[in-house]
Order: structure tokens, then C-alpha cells, then sequence
């Protein structure tokens, strides 16, 4: 079956024109060309991805992100923006934002970000296995949960698969490099700080003390190492 894609944007000739490539692509294609039915659709109808514009009439793209975040939603979420501040592209991703694109792009980009995307969420059975223990920590692959201490811990859909990709190779040093083409897909093209701020994200959350980790280890030069010893 092929992957439903969801355009939530107010230019209506990019609308247009991302529409027209993604069907030439293969993909079901709906639009929304304001926040409020941008929401209405990706609550009512089963996406597997959402290209969401960072500026919209109605409610902007980072309350939708939020708002489908609460709600439990692990739905891939592209944002595009044609902001520039490093800071707007931050709190597009701290609200659950798994890549962004900024304006103007090239169409070939766009699309290797989306099937980036699609094949990062459909990677989907692992052969290993579905529950990982590691002291307190507790990670569920099946039901994508995270328990500290027996409380949930919110992480965002890119912070999981990072934290997933971690415990399925622990022990083993793991460059930067690796971690973008494994996690976000991609053969180096974003810089490798987006492994860094995600890492320091995930420590926050799962470390007791993120200043000194004990579970996600610098390996100076090289990269990360996950240095717990999770049951499975």
C-alpha cells in the first residue's frame, strides 16, 4: 500500500507543486491549506507522514506538532520553515518535529527527506528483543514507551529511534557519521551537531545526571557508546 502523506500549507502554488511530485512519486497525497484543517485530517485520517509549513493561518505548525505529540501521535513530521534562526529550527524539533526543511529548497531534497522519514518509521520488526531493562530504565520497542523509575518519560519519535539504535548496539562505539545514515537516513548531508543536540536531549531525559552520564558515553574522537547492560 502505498505511504499517505499529509501537506499542511498556505502557499498554494508550493502546495500545488509538492502535491504533483509526490503523486508522480507514488504517494497518496492530501492537502490542508490552514492549521485548523491541518489538524482536523491528521487527527481524523491514518497519515504516514505530515509535511507541515512552520507558519500557517489558524494555529502555526509548532502547535499542531505539540497538540499531535500529546495526543500520543508518532506520526514523522517534516517541517518547513522559511526561518533561518537556528533557534526556531531547536524548538521545532524539542516539540516533536523529526526533520525540518527551510525555504527554498530543492524538490530532490525534499524527497530524500521523505523517504528518509518513511523508512526510518517502517523499519519497523525487529528481530530482537521488544523490552530492554537497564538499572531503572525500562524500554518498550513495541509500544515505542520509556519508563524511568516506573514513570513515563516523553521522548520525541527521532529521540526514541536514536535511544533504540543505542541499545541495539550496545557496547560498540558508534560514530556520528553511522548514526545519521541509521537514524535520520541520510549519507552526511545535515551536520553532524544533529547528532549532538539529540544526544543532550536524550541525556536530559534519561540520565540522573546528565552532566555525568552513566548510560550514553562520549568516546572522544570517535562518537557514542551505550554503556548500560539492558536485559532484554
Amino acid at each position: 500500500m502505498n505511504a499517505r502523506i499529509l501537506i499542511v500549507e498556505d502557499e498554494t502554488g508550493l502546495a500545488t507543486t509538492l502535491k504533483d511530485r509526490l503523486r508522480k512519486q507514488g504517494y497518496a497525497v492530501g492537502v490542508a491549506q490552514d492549521g485548523n484543517s491541518g489538524m482536523d485530517m491528521a487527527m481524523r485520517e491514518p497519515f504516514d507522514l505530515l509535511i507541515l509549513d512552520l507558519m500557517l493561518p489558524g494555529q502555526n505548525g509548532l502547535a499542531i506538532c505539540q497538540k499531535l505529540r500529546q495526543l500520543g501521535s508518532n506520526t514523522p513530521i517534516l517541517m518547513l520553515t522559511a526561518r533561518r534562526q537556528t533557534m526556531d529550527k531547536v524548538i521545532g524539533l524539542r516539540t516533536g518535529a523529526d526533520d525540518y526543511l527551510t525555504k527554498p529548497f530543492k524538490m530532490v531534497e525534499l524527497l530524500a527527506r521523505v523517504d528518509a522519514l518513511l523508512r526510518r518509521a517502517g523499519q519497523g520488526k525487529s528481530t530482537g528483543p521488544v523490552r530492554y531493562q537497564c538499572g531503572d530504565l525500562q524500554i518498550d520497542i513495541r509500544s515505542t514507551e520509556v519508563t524511568r523509575e516506573g514513570r513515563p518519560v516523553a521522548l520525541a519519535a527521532k529521540e526514541f529511534q536514536l535511544l533504540r539504535y543505542f541499545v541495539e548496539h550496545r557496547g560498540a562505539t558508534l560514530s556520528r557519521d553511522e548514526l545519521l545514515r541509521e537514524v535520520w537516513g541520510y549519507g552526511g548531508q545535515p551536520s553532524t551537531r544533529t547528532v549532538d543536540v539529540h544526544v543532550a536531549w536524550l541525556r536530559q531525559k534519561i540520565e540522573p545526571d546528565p552532566k555525568n552520564p552513566q548510560l550514553i558515553l562520549t568516546v572522544v574522537g570517535l562518537g557514542y557508546k551505550f554503556a548500560g547492560e539492558p536485559k532484554g
